[in-house]
């Protein structure tokens, strides 16, 4: 009898010991739950701060390039342009900025074959440029700390250059446009993805019009032009510095 009391108290304690050791582990498998929990309230305070940090600069440059669909002419085939873009912007608040713009396009001309006989038959494709000076503002829509999207919405002149590679002839020989600086309106949007707060990546799809005509002897080449819908994209890193407030 004696001998079982011993092995009742023995399970007891065995028994006991188990529990203890149960509340334990419990115990100490709560705590990295409670950890976490602190790690992802610091991780969320971190993104504020940074977010905050991000879109708290005052000015904003931005360069690269990109390309761009335009047409030369009346009655010519469009031609992809290479372009480039070099961008100020001064923000008034972490959303509303005012934009300076200054661009340029580069391609050659599709003039094909003559559609009249007194038109000279070249087989060559002369190059055009052409130069958007522009001004306006952009508004940020999205900003979180690693992506930002801003529609802008731009206007002002575009010096044309249709004539400096032409052989001699005029550009009123090719249905060119006349070289001459005319209006210019740009919309568009940016999407930027911030490496840092003050240095990002921006990829920025945009319309531009522009309203180029013939030169006005030219009868041959069609309707004189009224507006051309232009579209591409351009790629660049923007640079922030300062701060709003």
């Amino acid at each position: 009898m004696f001998g079982f009391r011993l092995s009742v108290k023995q399970v007891a304690g065995v028994l006991l010991a188990g529990l203890m050791a149960s509340g334990t582990v419990a115990i100490q498998a709560q705590a990295p739950r409670h950890t976490r929990r602190e790690t992802s309230a610091n991780r969320k305070a971190r993104i504020a701060r940074t977010t905050a940090e991000t879109y708290n600069h005052r000015f904003e440059v931005a360069g690269g390039g990109g390309f761009l669909r335009f047409q030369p002419g009346s009655q010519l085939q469009k031609n992809s342009e290479v372009t480039f873009f070099m961008s100020g912007t001064y923000f008034l608040n972490p959303k509303l900025g005012i934009i300076g713009d200054v661009r340029g396009a580069y391609g050659n001309a599709k003039i094909g074959n003559p559609i009249d006989s007194t038109s000279p038959f070249l087989s060559f494709k002369p190059q055009i440029s052409e130069y958007p000076l522009m001004g306006g503002v952009a508004y940020r829509v999205y900003a979180q700390e690693k992506i930002a999207v801003a529609v802008t919405g731009e206007g002002g002149v575009a010096l044309g250059k249709f004539d400096g590679d032409t052989k001699g002839f005029t550009s009123a020989s090719f249905g060119l446009w006349q070289s001459t600086n005319k209006p210019v309106f740009s919309i568009g949007a940016n999407f930027d993805y911030n490496f840092y707060p003050n240095l990002a990546l921006r990829i920025a799809p945009t319309y531009v019009a522009t309203f180029y005509k013939l030169d006005p002897t030219d009868t041959l080449h069609g309707p004189p032009g009224s507006i051309q819908n232009n579209f591409g994209v351009n790629v660049g890193v923007v640079y922030r510095f300062g701060k709003i407030r």
